[in-house]
């Protein structure tokens, strides 16, 4: 069984790096034509840097996955997971602090082995195209303040689980199925007042007239006017994005001052009015209970699975080892049994983009507006025009941004056609 959990791992991995390749091969072929509806947004200078950029990071990626994928062979299939159980297993006899020390030292190790490619991708990739602002100072405030939350919420989870498992042998799955779905609705309330401040400054949007026109977009969605919020991101880099976090009363908007920077108020508003239709269509609250049945089913299957004596032996690990050492040859077997999932995931996630889309076209009665601001993200974040639609149907959780764009210039005609007649 080893054995063909290790061809499985090796088909699934290959499998993504050729669509990898196949994505790069299809922008290096349709890389340097103009897409239709960025005629004069790019030039061809433009579309070299682009695709460089998209090729540089990919190729960064490639070897951060190689590394990981190695690692994670010697330490399931060379049998050093073995070892490292022992030797956890000797630090302390509570099952508590012993799937604590496992936890934490694998998580640790594995941000050790990562900051080359963090600084390597911040300090040169993204240096090198214009999108680097931060500074060395900031950059280890940043990783020692996420390893210090990390641990924190790590060692709190890993504590209040094992208890239920040791509190509650036969029904532990259902007690942890609820204790993590509380505790995700939980960080969804704190984290826009007490994490995100850790990392960035959030104010008021400070733009003249922005505030006015987003407020009289808000009432014509028939929202209470909420937070809206500018980011300092420019601190850290030039790329531009907005998003919207937190549920409930604390739920916001959030805008990049570097996109505030980069586009006129009506092409802001209809950014907004993309981010509201999240909210008014219930993605969020679609999203959330796609994720707690899945986690129910999971958890129950999770019960089954780590009280089943064959689970070590699917990697050849003796019958006794450690819940820790189940865990983790669960979690692995389960990240192939669910890759098939990936794509259904994406392809939900764009239909939702898409209905965002067409929620901000109606409610604004300006298509063009969100076109012209998907035209300027995309250009001025240097993302990949030509993605290969197989490699985009798997991994792109938005759809490319060129059908989009022509999709709200469709639109837009149309409606500029019905109100001639």
């Amino acid at each position: 069984m080893k054995l063909t959990l290790f061809f499985l791992f090796a088909s699934i991995t290959a499998f993504t790096y050729w669509l990898r390749h196949i994505n790069l091969q299809h922008l290096k072929k349709h890389g340097d034509k103009v897409p239709e509806g960025f005629e004069g947004a790019i030039d061809e200078e433009k579309l070299r840097s682009s695709s460089a950029y998209t090729f540089d990071s990919s190729r960064l990626g490639l070897w951060d996955s190689l590394l990981d994928n190695a690692l994670l062979i010697v330490f399931l299939f060379g049998g050093l997971i073995a070892t490292y159980d022992v030797f956890v297993s000797s630090l302390s006899t509570s099952p508590i602090i012993s799937g604590i020390i496992f936890f934490l030292l694998l998580t640790w190790v594995s941000s050790i082995l990562g900051i080359p490619f963090d600084l390597y991708g911040t300090f040169r990739v993204e240096a090198r195209y214009g999108f680097n602002t931060t500074t060395p100072r900031i950059w280890l405030a940043d990783f020692f303040k996420s390893q210090a939350i990390g641990t924190v919420l790590l060692v709190l989870l890993i504590t209040v689980v094992f208890w239920l498992i040791s509190w509650s042998p036969e029904q532990w799955w259902i007690w942890v199925w609820g204790f993590m779905a509380v505790f995700s609705l939980f960080m969804m309330f704190i984290s826009p007042y007490v994490i995100e401040p850790l990392f960035n400054k959030y104010e008021p949007v400070a733009e003249e007239g922005l505030e006015g026109d987003i407020r009289i977009m808000m009432e014509k969605a028939g929202l209470k006017v909420g937070k809206v919020l500018q980011m300092d991101a420019s601190k850290r880099s030039k790329h531009s994005n907005a998003y919207f976090t937190g549920i409930g009363r604390v739920k916001r908007i959030v805008l990049y001052d570097t996109l505030i920077k980069q586009m006129s108020h009506r092409e802001i508003v209809a950014v907004l009015a993309h981010e509201i239709g999240h909210w008014k269509k219930g993605h969020l609250w679609k999203r959330l209970l796609w994720a707690e049945i899945m986690a129910f089913a999971g958890s129950w299957i999770s019960f089954k699975l780590l009280a089943w004596q064959g689970l070590p032996l699917l990697l050849g690990l003796p019958a006794e080892v450690s819940l820790p050492s189940k865990m983790v040859v669960l979690g692995f077997v389960a990240s192939l049994a669910l890759f098939p999932l990936g794509p259904f995931s994406a392809w939900r996630s764009r239909c939702h983009e898409r209905e965002a889309d067409r929620f901000a076209a109606d409610l604004t009665g300006r298509p063009a507006d969100l076109a012209s601001a998907l035209v300027k993200m995309s250009v001025e974040n240097l993302s990949n025009l030509f993605p290969n639609p197989l490699y985009a149907g798997f991994y792109y959780s938005h759809p490319p941004t060129v059908g989009r764009v022509h999709a709200l210039r469709e639109l837009s005609k149309s409606e500029a056609g019905a109100n001639i007649v």
